[in-house]
């Protein structure tokens, strides 16, 4: 069973993770974090699911923000 502290404790990590992953929108990283949260329903103890939920988002998370460079253009030679 779920308790306010524990959702207070996934409310703060959704707003953690969005600040440390700024180039993510804050709704992907809070469906993030509730998805994985909703993984733990049925666990009987509670205690260490926040740690565990932030656990698997960081990775889901780190897999989200691989930034991409553009290929820069190479410049076409001079004609000679």
């Amino acid at each position: 069973m779920k308790t306010m502290d524990e959702e207070t404790q996934i409310g703060h990590l959704v707003a953690r993770l969005a600040a440390q992953y700024p180039g993510l929108p804050s709704a992907t990283v809070s469906e993030v974090v509730h998805e994985l949260y909703g993984r733990f329903h049925g666990a009987r103890v509670r205690e260490f699911v926040p740690l565990f939920v932030e656990r698997r988002a960081r990775t889901a998370l780190d897999e989200l923000n691989v930034s991409y460079v553009p290929e820069e253009r190479h410049a076409e030679p001079a004609a000679v």
